[in-house]
């Protein structure tokens, strides 16, 4: 998706926000800080991940389907100022039947919005799956008066040069493929920009673990079902082996970069363990950005703090 649009380009998503985060120009080490609330992480301890932010990225949202309606206002503004950009708004297949989705469907599709929606479809939401919550699961169909593409996951092997698709089903582009994605997202980045009005993307994707600390993942999909997807459509393995295939990188390479990548992680993750934690006088500390310090109320009725823009 980055890789098909501007970094001027805006986007904003649900609490699953660390990848995109990480996009958004902030580094491993700020993002794994506040994931444990130390002082140093992206948001200063004081957000996790439903609050993480960089320049054009409105953060992980909280509440289901929330952030649908706030990327329809982002992509108003960039209507409003005419400044050619857009804003990807993503979803999960769990928020897709919230009834704010499709009350900014209707407003974008009249007001002609810059704004792509995205559905990222991992088939099982929280744990059930997209049948059972679902009485249409052609989420790319949801917009009704809006056009949609899908960008399905479909079960493959790599023979030769090429990809050999199972079954005798027609070929379709492939949601845990990076390339496909990234084309799909072109398509609908020029048909927002082009003056169209907004667009609906059903991303087909797999998420390998439970939904929680309390999701074994287990209980409402099988074992097996879990290891064919890793072993058969992981979206870094079939990157990795078409590089590969195509002489675009070798395996000595792809070994350094894991050193590095391994090294990078493994610093980050000392300072999310040893970074102090956000002292109680910050608590209240940029409430807004630029205003006068005001009190703010504490935990107990006597405390006052000090808030600071």
């Amino acid at each position: 998706i980055e890789a098909a649009i501007n970094p001027s380009d805006h986007l904003i998503t649900a609490y699953r926000a660390h990848g995109y985060t990480y996009t958004r120009g902030v580094s491993v080490k700020e993002i794994l800080a506040e994931l444990t609330g130390r002082k140093g992480g992206v948001v200063k301890g004081k957000g996790g991940s439903m609050h993480m932010y960089a320049p054009h990225f409105y953060g992980g949202n909280g509440i289901v389907g929330a952030q649908v309606p706030l990327g329809a206002g982002i992509a108003l503004a960039c209507q409003y100022q005419a400044n050619n950009q857009i804003c990807v708004t993503l979803y999960g297949d769990g928020a897709a039947n919230q009834g704010q989705l499709f009350e900014s469907f209707n407003m974008a599709a009249l007001w002609k919005l810059p704004c792509i929606f995205i559905c990222e479809n991992n088939k099982y939401g929280m744990g059930t799956s997209v049948e059972r919550a679902s009485a249409s699961t052609d989420y790319y169909r949801r917009g009704d008066f809006i056009p949609g593409l899908r960008v399905r996951h479909k079960p493959r092997t790599w023979v030769g040069a090429r990809w050999s698709w199972a079954a005798a089903a027609a070929p379709a582009v492939d949601g845990m493929d990076v390339l496909c994605v990234r084309e799909a997202a072109q398509f609908a980045a020029d048909h927002c920009r082009a003056g169209k009005g907004p667009i609906i993307m059903e991303l087909q994707t797999y998420r390998y673990h439970g939904h929680s600390m309390s999701d074994p993942g287990v209980s409402y999909r099988t074992r097996e079902e879990i290891q064919e997807v890793r072993s058969k459509s992981d979206p870094i393995s079939m990157l990795k082996e078409r590089m590969l295939g195509n002489n675009m990188a070798s395996v000595e390479e792809f070994k350094e970069i894991d050193i590095e990548i391994r090294k990078e992680v493994e610093e980050a993750a000392q300072l999310a363990t040893s970074d102090p934690e956000p002292p109680l006088e910050e608590l209240c500390n940029h409430i807004f950005s630029n205003n006068p310090p005001l009190e703010v109320r504490g935990t107990n009725p006597w405390s006052r703090l000090k808030s600071i823009s």
